[in-house]
């Protein structure tokens, strides 16, 4: 196992890490709409879902592998009104290669954000 880390993604508010590679996939924690340097994203759930695939493009590639390499999403939302804008954004990064993906309503989420995701890849 390896543990994933970089200073160009939000780092991790509590005892995890960015992620964890173990042979030649990548496991990433669940990205939030922070910025690199903490700072929460406000406004609309499509600005807050943008934050959350630059952090994740950056943690991918830290740890060699890409949203083209992406197998499996976990989507968590605040609230499934939501649904149509988060889906819209995410297809701008998977349109034509389309992992595997679960999208799930909570309660509540870190910080109060608005969408979190988090992906299992294949390292290159």
């Amino acid at each position: 196992m390896k543990i994933v880390h970089t200073n160009e993604a939000p780092a991790a508010i509590g005892p995890y890490s960015q992620g964890i590679t173990v042979n030649n996939l990548f496991f990433s924690s669940g990205q939030i709409p922070l910025t690199a340097e903490g700072t929460m994203v406000t406004g609309d759930v499509m600005k807050q879902t943008h934050q959350v695939f630059k952090n994740l493009k950056t943690v991918l590639a830290e740890a060699g592998a890409s949203l083209e390499t992406v197998v499996k999403a976990t989507v968590f939302i605040k609230s499934m009104d939501d649904f149509a804008e988060i889906n819209e954004v995410y297809g701008t990064y998977f349109s034509d290669h389309k992992p595997a993906r679960s999208c799930v309503e909570v309660a509540r989420l870190p910080k109060d954000a608005l969408v979190e995701i988090e992906v299992i890849a294949l390292v290159k």
